[in-house]
């Protein structure tokens, strides 16, 4: 452009600003955090992942041919006949059990390693129609609308390894089977939660009548980019857990994840996990899959539920830990809970109830060390700490990475756990904390000193350190919790002691 074309613009854009002063529209500045928000420390997790985490506490409901059969792996060779329910199964009494058990949904096992699928589906003709039942059964269906009812998340176990199709470890079996099953299954209900994909893929199996050992690489044989994509366009909110790589498993089958926990990770999927990895490049987070029954994952006769002081130890060690908790209960074959289950599921959401169930900090007095400044729309007060608003948070200033947070009662209360929750929407922080009681204000004493590392999404901590031995608690007039290291800036959404 030449210059005179530069000076002619210049001056006809000066022109232009000076009358729009004199008319009063100037254009206001617009700074680039007006609210004052901390920087994400990254990783963070998506929407669904965050949904995810919120569910907590679901159960797991293991039924299939395995039931009739009195195994836990099928062979895949497994006459059609030998699974004989009198009736549809009840899938809003397993529904209705887990809400009372105190849970947020529950996953159904529609498609074990044995290839047996509990709906009609179009991929083979190993499915629970072709049993001569005199009436069809659709698992996912029933379970859907029962959840729907009852107002509980919901989604389905699909086993990726499948010994009965002929088509396993053959390039065909993907796309002619495994991803037309997860999409017939995705189609059931309209806000599924979470598809599991177990871990175990390739061995031997009937495989259409062929036999032998088949080895797959599942990192890769899965084709995961497009079996994400498939589902998510269909339930944009589902979480695939295990071969989807949205959620890791935590590294054992046994209900605990690490005192020290991290949502992120960059190792994959399979393999232990009850750490999580500081420095993990990856939102990751971890679930824990435990039995709540003393036998297996199935229904075997002459099974009994777990003690329930060894459940709650169960939820304390993963929820109470920055875990998920999906807990097993089978089905019978009569396609129900025996009644000792039911009963065992509903005193476990008695015991939630009684131990956690109220919030004593709601009626604390709660000073900080430092207050973030506030921003225009958004402030960072220590009263966000026990409002009840996940969407709401206290934090201190940049670079400020130590805080003390102090809650005080007129009157003394009893106390048994604190609980603490970091806004994760901006990634996971804390390294280490501390937890002190005081019984008049000014002497204290520490408590659980080996439990407090990680906070994540929540962290329940035990403040007699034990998660089996309830105690008698502490009669407490303040509790003080000191944050010792932390990535960045620490932010809390929420405090509860109980």
């Amino acid at each position: 452009m030449k210059k005179s074309h530069v000076l002619l613009f210049s001056l006809l854009l000066s022109g232009s600003t000076l009358t729009s002063m004199a008319q009063g529209t100037v254009t206001p500045q617009h700074l680039d955090n007006p609210d004052n928000e901390p920087a994400p420390v990254f990783p963070v997790p998506s929407d669904r992942q965050l949904a995810w985490q919120e569910t907590e506490f679901y159960a797991f409901f293991h039924y299939g041919m395995n039931t009739y059969t009195n195994s836990e792996w099928g062979y895949g060779n497994e006459e059609l006949s030998q699974f004989a329910p009198p009736k549809h199964p009840d899938c809003e009494q397993w529904v209705q059990a887990a809400k009372d058990a105190g849970m947020k949904g529950g996953i159904a096992v529609v498609k074990h390693h044995d290839g047996f699928c509990l709906w009609p589906t179009k991929t083979t003709d190993h499915n629970a129609n072709n049993c001569g039942l005199g009436f069809e059964v659709n698992v996912p269906k029933a379970y859907a609308e029962a959840s729907e009812k009852l107002g509980m998340k919901y989604g389905f176990y699909i086993s990726p390894w499948d010994r009965n199709s002929a088509h396993y470890g053959k390039d065909t079996y993907v796309k002619e089977v495994f991803l037309k099953q997860a999409t017939e299954l995705a189609q059931y209900g309209d806000d599924q939660f979470e598809m599991w994909f177990d871990g175990a893929n390739g061995g031997d199996g009937y495989y259409g009548g062929e036999g032998g050992v088949r080895n797959i690489d599942a990192s890769t044989y899965y084709d995961v980019p497009n079996l994400a994509d498939s589902i998510h366009k269909l339930q944009p909110n589902c979480v695939m857990w295990g071969v989807g790589d949205e959620a890791r498993w935590i590294g054992n089958e046994a209900g605990w994840a690490g005192t020290t926990n991290w949502s992120t990770e960059y190792r994959p999927s399979r393999g232990a996990g009850e750490n999580g990895s500081e420095d993990g490049w990856r939102w990751f987070p971890g679930e824990s899959d435990a039995k709540g029954t003393n036998m297996g994952w199935f229904w075997h006769q002459g099974e009994s539920p777990r003690s329930l002081n060894e459940l709650f130890k169960f939820y304390l060690e993963t929820v109470g830990r920055n875990a998920t908790l999906i807990l097993n209960f089978p089905p019978n074959r009569d396609g129900v809970l025996p009644e000792a289950t039911v009963t065992r599921m509903r005193e476990l959401g008695n015991l939630l109830k009684e131990r956690l169930g109220t919030d004593l900090a709601k009626n604390a007095k709660i000073t900080v060390s430092e207050t973030r400044a506030n921003g225009q729309n958004r402030n960072y007060e220590a009263a966000n700490l026990n409002d009840e608003n996940k969407d709401s948070y206290w934090a201190t200033n940049d670079n400020s990475k130590q805080a003390t947070i102090t809650l005080t009662w007129d009157a003394p209360i009893n106390a048994h756990y604190v609980s603490l929750m970091e806004y994760i929407k901006l990634g996971q922080r804390v390294k280490s904390f501390t937890i002190e009681t005081s019984a008049d204000g000014a002497t204290w004493t520490p408590r659980a000193t080996n439990q407090c590392t990680t906070i994540g999404y929540k962290r329940i901590v035990p403040l007699n350190g034990s998660t089996t031995d309830y105690g008698n608690g502490y009669d407490v007039k303040a509790i003080r919790i000191t944050i010792n290291d932390s990535k960045a800036c620490p932010l809390l959404h929420t405090i509860s002691v109980y």
